[in-house]
Formats: structure tokens, C-alpha cells, sequence
């Protein structure tokens, strides 16, 4: 439960129909295997101490008297168990009989849920025997029930835990989620960032994918955990066929999955994370609905992680799924300067082509652009200015795609106009500095822009969200452009879209492709220091670390507000296998120190699309003084080594 994560588990027992007391033997043993597992929190079937398909059985109260008995038989036998588990059973009250879910922890029923939309149609009769819970919302109702003398009795309570606030449960049954308006949704708005929903669904063709699409949807609708326990086998098969299908979702992502068996699905759910996004949705406001709170406590322990985490969170990792995505960002990227191109009137548009991934990218996109506005590749005006670090492969190669592209090429050697700068302010080229480096990328923006003006064009940025948020920019240089394409595309989503190019055009131009897979080969530089017998000798990742866990940091740190211990755990978690943690913190720590200090770069960056879930623009989802300091999160990491 540290750092906001809880272990959860929908669980499906194998019972027998109306068996109360042998079902009550295989509720608490699942609860007790869920147990030692590390859960705590387990959702189970609706109805599953008595089954779903007892039929006018329920209306006997030997049925009844039998489930209640049962209950009593799982409270005594759990009563040690850190572990909330809603279980389903039938519950008379005032001569009607209500379907519920009882909410037990530690030997105590928290609460009992009432389920509020009691079908009546196709296979399903249930209004024959249960009343609706509609009635008991407004009501602060208790009743005697299972040995125990008060019990709440209504639908409109959540379950808070006092040791994690942000852990709070609703409930809702099996029905409730099929209808337009589920009472998730106010339990939600009322702090619910867990529900759990309690189900006996028959299994029909095709039933399972909308059950899942429900699940996944409202679990992104309500930004929520969302726990659904199918009823399985043993369940009657007179007319139906009950599946067992649990799943586990949040915030719109399907976490675990499991059908056609009986046992545990068990995954974790980060209730931090759901939190901090609720805090940031302006659209999600508190609400005050009447719903009150039933507070448990839990020990904080530490949750072992089995949910799949990607080490590269900015890609998808299923090929299908990332070429897809791939051609997605492509074409969103391109609209956005295609709209700048006609709204400017812009003749060419320039790009500064080094040879290197990001502008590789840049002229790439500009290409699909020319495409999009019926205009030749050649209107692309491709500048490749070689200068003192300027190696071979990469001029070479700038050359060759530029050529493949149809684009203009123009070659402009900046060297003797930058000895003559470094002249006139009296910088000696043997002092190779930071002034040494920033002139060359300041000359480059220079000729791009006097060149942009001379075509009538626009100078296409090429810096992609990883230098951004480390501030690898030259201020005023290729910090600066007139609209950057790359400006939401982080470092290793950059590679992933060469690649896929690369890939695309390979039985279409193959040439293209090999010189974009030599460009995927070459290591990634500024190029501004001199070459060492032709070979690049400035590379970035050994100055400012892999972009790989930059683009972890940026995408944990930033997108979700972890902290940084939490930051620290997931890439362990994630990427362990290739760093050590000694390695992690030394780049966290230059992730935290580099954000911090080079916001003031960020905060005057030119226009560019947003394609994804992050961006830095100050006019859009970053706003952050540029004299913020940095000690609370960097005294974190020191306190972390």
C-alpha cells in the first residue's frame, strides 16, 4: 500500500446452488489464499454464498436463515485477515429482500450495499424476488444482521481507509453498471477511487468484449480502480452459462483479465496516481450527494508489483499497436503545419538537416505535410551546414535523405563565418567551452532564419521533448525555430517513428530505408566538438544520461506528479534489469537539477502540435516559474542513495 499502490483481486469461487455452508468453506479459503497473496482488496460474486440461480428459493427463509448463518461462519473464519473483501448474499429488511453486497474486514460487515437496478427482462427476473435499493439512498438505516447488532444499510456509503486516504471503495451490482446513469458515478464523485461490482453475467458470443468495454470505460470516465467479479462455476446451467469473466481496469486500461475459470485475478491498482489525475481534471469537481463514509484501517505495507509497467511508457509496446501509433503521431504532426504553412502563406519551409534523428524526423514530417497540401517535396528546402564536429557519415547521410525526399538541398559550411564570430569576440578555438559549442547552433539558427526570409519560408523546429525537459537547447539557437514539429515527441518515440518510416518505405524505396536505418545507428550528438579520426565525439546520453530513463523520469515525474522515491521504484521496477539503482538515482537526480534550471528555455518555446499525453508548452499543459527551485525533490533523491 506504499507509495499508493494496492494489491486487488476479483475472485470467482466454485459453489454449489442454495449450499450456503459449503460455500462459505470456499469464500474463506479464497479469501485466505487472496490473503497470502498480498491482497486487500477482493471483490467477489453477486448472490455467491447463496448462488445467483437459486430462483423462488429465495423467497424460503431456510435459504436465507442458511446465507446469514454462512456469512457469520466467513466473518469468524477471516477475522485476522488484513484483507476487504464485498461478498455477495441475499438480505431481508421490512418484509421485502434486497440483493447486497456485504463489505466485511477483519471479522466486521462494514456496511451492506443494496444493489439499486433489479432487472426484469430476457433471462433475468430478479424483480420476482428482490426490491430495489433506491428507497434506502436517502436514509441513515442500520439493521441487525450476522451476529452483529448494527450494520449500515444503504446504498450510499463509501468505504475510506483511515491509513491511505486516497484508498476509498464503492460498490455497485453487476446491473447498476449496464444502466445510463451507475451509481459508480456518484460514488465517485463522492471519493470513490475503487469500485467494486459484484456480478452473476451469463456468457453469451460476443457478451464478453461489451462487458469489457464497459469496465474500461467507466473506469476512464470516473478515473477509477474498477474490480468486476464474475459469477462462474456452479452456477445452475438450466438456461445459462456463467463464465467466471473478472476483470481489473483503471483509469481506462484493462489490468488483468480472466475467463472461463474459478480462482483469483490479481493485479495492483495506484491509487495515487488516480488521485493526482482527479486533482488535475478541472471537470472533475467534488460534489456533496449525500453519500457518507464507513472508515477501516489498514496496515501500510509494502505491495509487490506484478502489473505489466513499460520501460518505455511513450511507446507502445505491441508492434501493431505502435505502427498504428506511429503513423498516428506522424499525420496529428503534420496537420499542425500544414495549418501553419496555408495560415502564413509560406512558400518553403526550411529544415536544418544535420544527419541526426531529430531533424531526421522534422523533414519527415514536413514531407507528409508538402504531401498534404498538394505541394512538391522540393518546396522543402533542406539546409545541411557542416561545421568543426560535423563527421563523414552524418553529412553523407543528411545528403542522401534530403535526396531521397525530393527535397532542395542547399550546403552552407558555417566554419569560417563562426572563427570569424569567435574572432570578433576573442573566443580562442582552442578553448573548446560552452561559448566554443552555443556558436555553431546559434550560426545554424542564424542562416536558417536569413534563409527562411530570403524564400519567403518558415524555419522548421527540429528539439524533441526529451531536450526540452532537460534543457539540451542552445538558447537562441536550435532552441529557436518558427514552428517545431518535434515539440511533444520524446527521444525514444523519435527513434520508434525513423523506424517506422524506415520500415513503411522499405519495399518502396529502399534506399531511403537503409539510410534512415544507418541514421537509427548513429549515435545521437550535437556535433560540436571536432571529430576524433572521423568519429563523432560528443555523445549526448554519456553528458546528460539514456534518454530511455529521461523519458521514464519525464513521463512518471512529470505526467503524474510522482515523487521521486516513487519515480525511483517504478524504474527499478521497470527497467532494473538494465540499470543498477546506483545508476537510476545518479540520472534522477540530473533529471531534477536539469528541469528545474532550464525552465526559463521552455518558457518562451515557438508554437508546435501536441500529440500526446505530455507537453511543455507554457501556453498549454506546463505552466512553471522559471526561478522554481528544485531543493524539495533533489534533498528526496540524496535522501534515497
Amino acid at each position: 500500500m506504499k507509495d499508493g499502490f494496492i494489491k486487488v483481486a476479483a475472485g470467482t469461487p466454485k459453489i454449489r446452488v442454495a449450499d450456503c455452508r459449503y460455500n462459505a468453506e470456499q469464500i474463506f479459503t479464497l479469501m485466505r489464499q487472496a490473503d497470502a497473496e498480498g491482497v486487500r482488496v477482493l471483490c467477489l460474486p453477486e448472490l455467491c454464498i447463496t448462488g445467483y440461480t437459486c430462483g423462488d428459493l429465495f423467497l424460503q427463509d431456510t435459504l436465507l436463515q442458511g446465507a446469514e448463518e454462512a456469512l457469520t461462519t466467513i466473518l469468524r473464519a477471516t477475522r485476522n485477515l488484513d484483507l476487504l473483501a464485498a461478498v455477495g448474499i441475499p438480505v431481508r429488511c421490512n418484509n421485502k429482500l434486497y440483493n447486497c453486497a456485504a463489505v466485511i474486514h477483519k471479522g466486521v460487515i462494514l456496511g451492506l450495499v443494496p444493489k439499486l437496478h433489479i432487472p426484469s427482462y430476457g433471462e433475468f427476473y430478479e424483480s420476482r424476488w428482490f426490491t430495489s435499493g433506491t428507497d434506502l439512498s436517502e436514509t441513515d438505516f442500520s439493521i441487525p444482521f450476522a451476529g452483529q447488532e448494527s450494520v449500515d444499510f444503504s446504498p450510499a456509503q463509501v468505504f475510506r481507509c483511515a491509513a491511505l486516504p486516497e484508498l476509498v471503495i464503492g460498490v455497485e451490482i453487476c446491473e447498476d453498471l449496464w444502466v445510463p446513469e451507475p451509481p459508480s458515478a456518484r460514488l465517485a464523485a463522492e471519493g470513490a477511487t475503487l469500485i467494486l461490482n459484484l456480478s452473476a453475467s451469463d456468457e453469451v458470443v460476443g457478451k464478453a468484449d461489451y462487458r469489457r468495454s464497459l469496465v474500461a470505460g467507466q473506469s476512464g470516465r470516473l478515473v477509477c480502480g474498477y474490480l468486476y467479479a464474475d459469477a462462474g462455476e456452479g452456477e445452475s446451467s438450466t438456461d445459462l452459462v456463467f463464465a467466471g469473466h473478472c476483470l481489473i481496469a483503471e483509469n481506462g486500461a484493462i489490468l488483468a483479465e480472466r475467463r472461463f475459470a474459478c480462482g483469483l485475478t490479481v493485479s495492483e491498482i495506484d491509487v495515487h496516481r488516480l488521485s493526482y489525475e482527479r486533482r488535475r481534471m478541472s471537470t472533475f469537481p467534488p460534489k456533496s450527494l449525500g453519500v457518507y463514509p464507513n472508515y477501516f484501517d489498514m496496515a501500510l505495507t509494502d505491495t509487490v508489483l506484478t502489473r505489466r509497467l513499460s520501460p518505455t511508457p511513450f511507446v507502445p509496446e505491441e508492434a501493431a499497436g505502435r505502427a498504428e501509433r506511429c503513423s498516428e503521431i506522424l499525420y496529428i504532426a503534420a496537420l499542425g503545419l500544414k495549418k501553419r504553412m496555408e495560415h502564413t502563406g509560406a512558400k518553403t519551409a526550411v529544415v536544418g538537416l544535420s544527419g541526426g534523428l531529430d531533424s531526421t524526423l522534422a523533414i519527415l514530417i514536413t514531407a507528409v505535410t508538402m504531401g498534404m497540401l498538394g505541394r512538391p517535396a522540393s518546396d522543402i528546402l533542406a539546409v545541411t551546414m557542416p561545421c568543426f564536429g560535423t563527421t563523414d557519415r552524418t553529412r553523407d547521410n543528411a545528403v542522401e535523405l534530403a535526396e531521397r525526399l525530393g527535397a532542395t538541398l542547399k550546403r552552407i559550411d558555417i566554419g569560417q563565418a563562426v572563427k570569424q564570430h569567435f574572432k570578433d569576440i576573442g573566443q580562442s578555438m582552442e578553448n573548446q567551452d560552452v561559448t566554443f559549442e552555443n556558436a555553431q547552433a546559434r550560426e545554424r539558427t542564424q542562416v536558417l532564419m536569413d534563409v527562411a526570409n530570403q524564400t519567403g519560408g518558415l524555419v522548421i523546429g527540429t528539439g524533441d521533448l526529451s531536450e526540452l525537459a532537460l534543457g539540451w537547447a542552445t538558447y537562441n539557437g536550435d532552441h529557436m525555430s518558427m514552428y517545431g514539429v518535434n515539440a511533444s515527441i520524446p527521444k525514444t518515440l523519435v527513434r520508434h517513428l525513423v523506424s517506422y518510416v524506415a520500415g513503411d518505405k522499405a519495399e518502396e524505396d529502399k534506399r531511403l530505408s537503409v539510410v534512415l536505418e544507418d541514421i537509427l545507428d548513429t549515435p545521437v550528438s550535437p556535433e560540436l566538438l571536432p571529430a576524433i579520426e572521423g568519429r563523432i565525439a560528443q555523445k549526448t546520453e554519456d553528458l546528460v544520461g539514456p534518454y530511455e530513463l529521461h523519458d521514464f523520469f519525464l513521463y512518471y515525474a512529470i505526467r503524474w506528479g510522482f515523487p521521486p522515491r516513487k519515480v525511483l521504484r517504478l524504474a527499478e521496477y521497470a527497467l532494473g534489469r538494465r540499470y543498477d539503482r546506483g545508476t537510476i538515482l545518479k540520472w534522477e537526480k540530473n533529471f531534477y537539477r536539469r528541469f528545474f534550471a532550464q525552465q526559463f528555455k521552455r518558457s518562451c518555446l515557438p508554437d508546435g502540435p501536441k500529440v500526446g499525453s505530455v507537453t511543455l508548452s507554457p501556453r498549454g499543459d506546463w505552466r512553471m516559474p522559471s526561478d522554481a527551485v528544485a531543493a524539495l525533490w533533489l534533498s528526496e533523491v540524496e535522501g534515497l542513495v
